[in-house]
């Protein structure tokens, strides 16, 4: 019969492998990393890496992306070092981290640096994203700052995160294209702009929380917004529900009403 340090340590029947003891990091502090990662190889090469280090534990090791979330469920996690093919053409990938371990910081390993994909990965929440040839000083540091509440992003990246947000503002206030709104869409702007919650708001529109907040999420894709407060300021600061009722004639809520501060 197999011990169960055998089974952790053979990836084909248990491919989400803890590296004991997992306690010993959240009794010394240290910062707990899973590796996700399909290469064998690479995961073995990373932990010997960060093994060296006294505040640094590798309390997991996943080859696939539900691996991955299967090990946030089951350890505590500071920092997830991911590679980046493992989410690649996986629009929601992201999102589902955010949700399972809300807590954790992601870095994610690309073989290649692209404009689009490192700006959309910043994006979405990623705190840092570094090459595969990463040197394993560099990656050490990086998980460190990371873990300690900072984003890791390297001269070029910043560059094309900023371009890009230059042309998102331009875009946006522009008139020309400037993205139409559904009647719906509008009223439910309307109630954020006057501080109610995604209950309130089904409750008066006639429809389940859980509509609202897709319907949130479409908006937010739309405008190039990030939250409820970041939605509300530009809806008032464009004056978007003014120049859609003028332009449709559709009724929606005034905005001309107290704003609360917490939204």
């Amino acid at each position: 019969m197999k011990t169960q340090e055998q089974t952790n340590s053979n990836p084909s029947t248990n491919p989400v492998q803890n590296i004991p003891p997992v306690s010993d990091a959240a009794a010394t502090g240290a910062i707990r990393v899973i590796l996700a990662d399909s290469q064998a190889i690479y995961r073995v090469g990373m932990r010997k890496v960060f093994a060296l280090e006294d505040d640094i534990r590798v309390v997991a090791q996943a080859e696939t992306l539900d691996n991955l979330y299967v090990a946030l469920q089951r350890f505590p996690t500071d920092v997830v070092v991911l590679e980046g093919s493992l989410i690649s053409g996986t629009v929601d990938a992201i999102p589902q981290f955010v949700r399972r371990a809300p807590d954790a910081k992601l870095i994610v390993q690309v073989s290649e640096s692209d404009e689009n994909n490192t700006v959309e990965l910043y994006r979405r929440g990623v705190r840092g994203v570094v090459p595969r040839s990463i040197s394993p000083e560099l990656l050490i540091k990086c998980v460190r700052r990371i873990a300690a509440g900072e984003t890791w992003i390297d001269n070029k990246s910043i560059s094309w995160v900023i371009d890009a947000y230059r042309s998102q503002a331009t875009s946006l206030t522009d008139p020309r294209t400037k993205p139409r709104l559904s009647e719906k869409e509008l009223a439910i702007i309307g109630c954020i702009t006057r501080g109610m919650r995604n209950k309130e708001i089904a409750y008066q529109i006639g429809t389940t929380e859980q509509v609202i907040k897709n319907y949130l999420r479409k908006i937010y894709d739309k405008l190039g917004v990030s939250d409820r407060l970041e939605l509300a300021l530009y809806c008032l600061h464009h004056q978007i529900l003014k120049t859609e009722t003028e332009a449709t004639e559709v009724p929606v809520v005034e905005t001309a009403m107290p704003f609360r501060a917490k939204l």
